[in-house]
Parts: C-alpha cells; sequence; structure tokens
C-alpha cells in the first residue's frame, strides 16, 4: 500500500527537504483507517488515563488492515506518528494497536506488551491469516 504523494510533497522530497506537516498531512489522508484509529486511541488514553489505550477489534475490511500494516511496518511512518500525538505505538498483531505515552514511567509495561511472551499470548487460530 502506498501513500498518495502530491506533487508538491514529492517535490519537497527531491529538494532533500520535507516539512513533516506535510508529510502528516499525507499519511492522515492516504491511510484514514489507520489514522483514525490511532487519533482514537490517543483521545481514549487522554480521557481515561492509564499506562496505555489498545484496539482489539479486528478491520473491518483488507484495505483497512493494510492501513494498519503500512503505518506501523514503516520506521518513517511510525516515527512521525509518535512524535504528532507524542506518543508511543506498539503493534502486536493485525489490528492490537496500543498507544503509550511518552512518559519514561510505563517502560515497563511497553517492555511487557512487546516481549515474545505477550506476544505469544495474543495469537489465536482466528488471526492466524489476518
Amino acid at each position: 500500500m502506498s501513500l498518495d504523494v502530491s506533487p508538491a510533497l514529492l517535490e519537497q522530497a527531491e529538494r532533500g527537504e520535507v516539512d513533516e506537516a506535510d508529510f502528516v498531512d499525507c499519511v492522515r489522508t492516504s491511510l484514514p483507517y489507520a489514522w483514525e484509529m490511532i487519533s482514537s486511541l490517543v483521545a481514549q488514553l487522554k480521557v481515561d488515563g492509564g499506562d496505555f489505550a489498545d484496539n482489539q477489534t479486528p478491520p473491518p475490511d483488507e484495505q483497512a488492515r493494510g492501513q494498519l500494516l503500512r503505518a506501523l511496518a514503516s520506521d518513517a511512518i511510525r516515527g512521525t506518528l509518535q512524535r504528532h500525538f507524542g506518543v508511543r505505538l506498539a503493534f502486536q498483531n493485525c489490528h492490537r494497536v496500543a498507544v503509550f505515552p511518552a512518559d519514561p514511567s510505563v517502560d515497563a509495561t511497553l517492555a511487557r506488551f512487546t516481549s515474545a511472551r505477550n506476544q505469544l499470548l495474543n495469537q489465536s487460530p482466528e488471526l492466524r491469516d489476518c
């Protein structure tokens, strides 16, 4: 899944300088399902507090699933989203996205969430081919 890059943004990249706000907008418009999920988790974290907020509902279709994979598998996109929202993102499978505060006080919780143990515990036959 590719981003929908405007000619102006492509020209910025060709010149060597990319405005992060323009890149954020490109991600927002290119990956609306992923953007909405992460935005809603950030809002949930702010309202509910706690160590993290996560999604456990599978995407409605393969396009939405692809958007999540694209957003979280790309270092550039993931890093930009983390800076934009002021959070750390974690990803366990095709839909289990979590947002953690940037605060180091939740480092242990983030480490547990992203551990091999929790990865294994979060598996199920229904998610085998997700």
